[in-house]
């Protein structure tokens, strides 16, 4: 395939990933589809990953290593679209897998369908046992291309707002890049963005990338400031959607509600004193939940149960947040795994960039 078949770049930012970054290049190089460049971006990694990177570099002829100091996954996604030098471009995060045969049918998908980009789905993993048995190794065949504005309204703003596990056309990248100001949701804002520039895209039914689970991931750590993140976006992306489509403002708002209240039970488990440290948080919150709030349809979108809270949250914040704190604790915790619809608020993992 490799004479005849065209150039694909895999673009794999990593930061301190030492313990998976060998398998993650490994499931790449073990591809169906062979004319690939894989361009490692090491972003301020402060563990073994820059001798790795090396060490798999003199192993591979097709890999290239970039260097960076810490400039976030967004600049290094962007610094290596800038390296690239395929037709194609896609994305593989260093703690994840891929399956030996995703990229070829992304891009025979994408090929037969003649769309400008084309996407598969994922499952989730942390064993090595969950990666050999978590999804199939065949592909069904079934594939639905849609247009930008279906694309928008029935998969980004249904969940499919990831940027890994689909493969675009190099041109799309004219002036379209991820916000490097941001370390949530720069995925969603950089496809909507994208949009623009598209004429079609496809999705297959086929769970081909393998998304692994870090216990230590930004959605299982406590509240930081950055994860006020997750607000941002959301109004960001309302921005860029009304542009595009203002009859879905009550859609893409709910969404940012739904992140509102995300953020707020962050900081609602938190113990009494960071409670008290974090406090103008929850005025910030309310704040912009009393914004979002009066987009008209807004409410009748979200589920009962965050209707519920939000209600509560905007009438008592100090009550929700005392309520939700006793409910956690005595309920206890769980880890909140990625599923496909929660891509746009569930932040970065431990060891990524």
């Amino acid at each position: 395939m490799k004479s005849d078949s065209p150039l694909i770049s895999v673009i794999v930012p990593v930061r301190n990933g030492q313990d998976y970054l060998e398998n993650c290049v490994c499931s790449i190089e073990e591809q169906t589809y062979t004319n690939l460049e894989v361009i490692l971006v090491n972003d301020g990694s402060s563990d073994a990953t820059g001798g790795i990177c090396v060490g798999m570099k003199s192993r591979y002829d097709n890999i290239r290593i970039l260097t960076l100091g810490g400039a976030g996954v967004s600049a290094a996604r962007n610094a290596g679209i800038d390296a690239a030098g395929g037709e194609f471009i896609t994305f593989v995060d260093a703690d994840d897998r891929i399956r030996s045969d995703m990229i070829r049918i992304l891009y025979d998908c994408l090929k037969d369908t003649q769309s400008d980009a084309a996407g598969c789905g994922f499952f989730v993993w942390n064993s090595e046992e969950e990666w050999l048995q978590g999804a199939p190794q065949q592909a069904d065949g079934q594939s639905r291309v849609y247009d930008p504005a279906s694309y928008l309204r029935e998969a980004v703003l249904c969940g499919n707002s990831r940027c890994w596990s689909k493969l675009y056309r190099r041109e799309l990248f004219d002036g379209v890049r991820f916000p490097e100001n941001l370390t949530i949701g720069e995925d969603m804002l950089f496809l909507i963005r994208m949009l623009s520039h598209v004429t079609r895209i496809a999705e297959i039914d086929y769970k081909g990338y393998g998304y692994y689970t870090n216990p230590s991931g930004a959605m299982n750590c406590g509240f930081t400031p950055r994860y006020m993140d997750q607000i941002t976006c959301w109004q960001m992306a309302r921005e860029e959607v009304l542009r595009l489509d203002r009859s879905l403002d009550a859609q893409v708002t709910a969404h940012c509600m739904t992140g509102i209240m995300l953020t707020v039970g962050k900081i609602a488990v938190l113990p009494a004193e960071k409670r008290r440290e974090y406090k103008t948080y929850v005025r910030l919150c309310h704040e912009k939940l009393k914004e979002t709030v009066r987009v008209p349809g807004t409410r009748k979108r979200l589920s009962a149960g965050y209707r519920l809270k939000t209600g509560v949250f905007l009438r008592c914040p100090e009550l929700y947040v005392w309520m939700y704190h006793i409910q956690k604790a005595v309920r206890g915790s769980s880890p909140q795994l990625p599923a496909d619809g929660e891509d746009a608020v569930r932040g970065r993992r431990a060891g990524s960039v």
